[in-house]
């Protein structure tokens, strides 16, 4: 946790965040909750990275994520540019079941809402 989005910040592992201060990663304790979480799963959906990943200093809780989606038993769909450049990034991306760039449209099919792409094609 930071007061200002610099790499060379003093970080914090907290329970709360402070109204002063952000939240730029996830921690240790939470990377292990989700990876642990991912494990049990039988489809994995992720979207999105855990933190400002795209700076070395924050980006562990994504790098985590991204190994354990890699290394999960379930079938794993990772959607999003930046969760596709995350995946890149650790390396792991040959062991996603699929990979999408779309991130908020993925979000919007499995809600079961129509795709306005979709929808101007003459389907539903």
């Amino acid at each position: 946790m930071v007061s200002e989005v610099d790499p060379k910040a003093e970080t914090q592992t907290v329970a709360e965040i402070p109204a002063d201060r952000l939240a730029v990663d996830i921690g240790p304790a939470t990377a292990a909750a989700y990876a642990a979480e991912v494990q049990k799963a039988e489809t994995i959906f992720w979207n999105g990275p855990m933190g400002i990943f795209e700076i070395p200093a924050f980006s562990e809780g994504t790098r985590a994520v991204a190994r354990a989606v890699a290394e999960g038993r379930g079938r794993s769909v990772v959607g999003g540019g930046d969760s596709l450049a995350a995946v890149n990034a650790v390396g792991v991306g040959e062991q996603i079941d699929h990979l999408s760039t779309g991130g908020g449209a993925s979000l919007e099919f499995v809600q079961g809402k129509v795709l306005p792409g979709v929808a101007a094609l003459g389907g539903d």
